[in-house]
């Protein structure tokens, strides 16, 4: 069955242009495009798709608040931001309201399809600008109260989930069992207090100073 994806875009031609893209996938099918949150918060829940991508500039009610709204009326809701802003804020605020991905909009097709997939399997896409803007983070010093719990290979694990990794591929990055991966994880998420991948970035973002 094909993964089906609600858009929310307030550029016509974009939406358009979007939603053209995923009719020419045989595995990915739209459900719907809407210009403002308004809109989607009215039509999405009908009908919920397995994905939305949603725009952060929207009029009205923007994106992010958009996303907080959704993911309360639908918390299975997996959302990816689709966006051309890259600044760490932003990243944090779509993260933490509920987001699990944050691709830039002029990147290539193929990646955005990708994403979709990948948020459909449960991962957290990102563009690779976004992943070094994350990576960053990790290089700065974290205050001890978020961190000193995290052991050495906790910290690599999360750097490695930050950056997009699966769990079998950091299994294998690291030369770990996928088990021993899992515990790790969720070990991750006990000691920061989070129940996501997602959360548990947007709370280093969240304590980290800003970069340019």
């Amino acid at each position: 069955m094909p993964i089906t994806v609600s858009i929310v875009e307030d550029d016509p031609s974009l939406c358009k242009g979007l939603a053209r893209l995923i009719g020419q996938t045989r595995d990915i099918r739209c459900l719907g495009c809407y210009a403002n949150a308004e809109d989607a918060l009215r039509e999405i829940p009908r009908t919920p798709p397995e994905v939305v991508l949603m725009d952060i500039n929207l009029p009205g009610m923007d994106g992010i608040e958009c996303v907080r709204k959704l993911k309360e009326l639908n918390p299975s809701l997996r959302i990816v931001m689709v966006t051309v802003y890259e600044n760490p804020e932003r990243i944090f605020k779509a993260l933490t309201t509920g987001a699990i991905g944050y691709v830039l909009k002029h990147r290539p097709p193929a990646e955005l399809l990708n994403a979709i997939r990948d948020a459909h399997h449960g991962g957290a896409p990102m563009s690779s600008q976004i992943a070094r803007k994350v990576v960053q983070f990790f290089q700065t010093n974290v205050p001890a109260n978020e961190s000193e719990e995290l052991s050495g290979r906790e910290k690599e694990v999360l750097e490695l989930l930050a950056k997009g990794y699966l769990i079998k591929e950091i299994a294998d990055q690291l030369g770990l069992g996928f088990d021993t991966v899992r515990t790790y994880n969720r070990r991750i998420y006990e000691k920061m207090h989070v129940h996501s991948r997602a959360q548990a970035v947007a709370k280093y973002l969240q304590h980290s100073p800003p970069t340019n």
